[in-house]
């Protein structure tokens, strides 16, 4: 009886460290929605810090000698006259003790060539973390994401990759004095990761290690395909298709080294747009001739703000359909035809992240949800992530548990 007795507290003990932990939703803020008119227009007041562990500032820049970089210094800073966005980001956490808030270097439209430069030098390298630190301490964030698109792409060089984890060492060797948090924005797909990352070098320094899991498909594309599909579907007919979507790269990562833990699943606040070739032909994979319409908020074709989305559907005929292999939703009007993400895809997602033990999930962006509940409460979709990823499973392991110590004791 005694053997049996400690072999369940053993057992259960295991369930719950694997399965019980607490979860992180990293949300980030795109500086630059404050520029969009009217109802677009997004401030750091608009934002509910109560709904995120974890919020990034996009973006600061990295200039060639090694400088952390203000890309809006009106927006950004409280000096001349400016709107003090960093102070008044960090004074997030005065409405939430448990916040942490980062600010992310890089960007798609960043670029990588600066990277590239300051890294394979080691005396800019040391320069740029010597900088990095001093920027996060002075503008009092709780530490630095890193959103380099991409090493060894994108005008980088071969040697990004050891370097990259190079970079990564030392300034995880400076923060931990300071107990700051170091995070990095990744890509997803095995075609992007093979090339940019050592996943084992890169996850042994990153206190997170966040996948964005979006951009699958679009304007690249000559049909159309989801943004952020779950699963694959029997028409991909390709093993680089099979690869594009978040189960095939989440498992990659896993399989490459990265610890379950520490991986957050890219969520994307927004969906891709096309044109369709024929307005009777539009299931996904259909033939297209460009990129779709600009919302009036976001202002750029091929992309609407999940807000954009809704207000179509809430104003136009649009025809709503949920991909039952691929679990996320498209919709389409005339030759209009868009992918994205809605409370269903999300709650699939966020049970995904914990089927499987994850770190939590990570949001692009919040200023592209519905923030302010145009169309029904306030954040649906952070709201939905934030619901699921901090329901507590106890009971349904309790239950388990009970029934399989019922059996054994029979």
């Amino acid at each position: 009886m005694w053997v049996f007795t400690t072999f369940c507290l053993l057992w259960l003990s295991g369930f719950t460290s694997a399965h019980s932990h607490d979860y992180k939703v990293f949300c980030y803020f795109g500086s630059w929605s404050f520029y969009r008119p009217g109802k677009g227009g997004f401030n750091i007041s608009d934002i509910d810090p109560t709904l995120c562990t974890h919020m990034a500032y996009a973006f600061v820049g990295i200039t060639a000698n090694g400088e952390v970089q203000v890309l809006d210094e009106y927006r950004d800073l409280s000096t001349d006259g400016g709107l003090g966005g960093f102070e008044e980001f960090n004074a997030l956490r005065d409405q939430n003790a448990e916040l942490k808030t980062l600010v992310s270097i890089g960007g798609w439209s960043h670029g990588s060539t600066n990277f590239s430069t300051v890294v394979s030098n080691s005396t800019l390298r040391s320069t740029f973390v010597k900088n990095a630190l001093e920027f996060v301490l002075k503008y009092n964030f709780s530490g630095l994401d890193c959103d380099w698109e991409y090493p060894a792409q994108r005008g980088g060089a071969k040697t990004d990759v050891e370097n990259f984890v190079l970079l990564l060492q030392e300034l995880r060797a400076l923060f931990d004095e300071y107990d700051l948090i170091l995070s990095a924005a990744l890509g997803a797909s095995e075609g992007t990761a093979s090339i940019s990352y050592d996943i084992p070098g890169i996850s042994k320094y990153l206190d997170i290690v966040n996948i964005m899991e979006y951009d699958f498909h679009g304007s690249w594309d000559n049909f159309t395909g989801h943004n952020t599909p779950l699963y694959a579907a029997r028409r991909e007919n390709t093993t680089f298709e099979q690869t594009l979507n978040i189960n095939a790269s989440i498992h990659y990562w896993l399989d490459q080294g990265a610890p379950s833990e520490k991986v957050l699943v890219g969520t994307a606040m927004y969906g891709k747009t096309w044109t369709l070739v024929d307005s009777s032909v539009h299931a996904p994979g259909s033939p297209v001739s460009g990129v779709g319409n600009a919302g009036p908020y976001t202002r750029e074709n091929g992309t609407l703000a999940y807000y954009e989305i809704l207000k179509n559907e809430a104003e136009g005929n649009w025809t709503v359909v949920f991909d039952e292999e691929q679990r996320v939703p498209y919709a389409y009007s005339g030759d209009q035809w868009v992918t994205y993400d809605n409370v269903k895809s999300l709650t699939e997602k966020a049970n995904y992240v914990k089927s499987l033990g994850l770190g939590g999930v990570s949001v692009w962006a919040m200023d592209l949800d519905d923030f302010r509940g145009l169309y029904g409460e306030k954040y649906p979709l952070v709201k939905t992530l934030n619901k699921i990823i901090n329901e507590d499973s106890s009971s349904s392991s309790s239950s388990k548990s009970d029934e399989d110590s019922s059996d054994e004791s029979d």
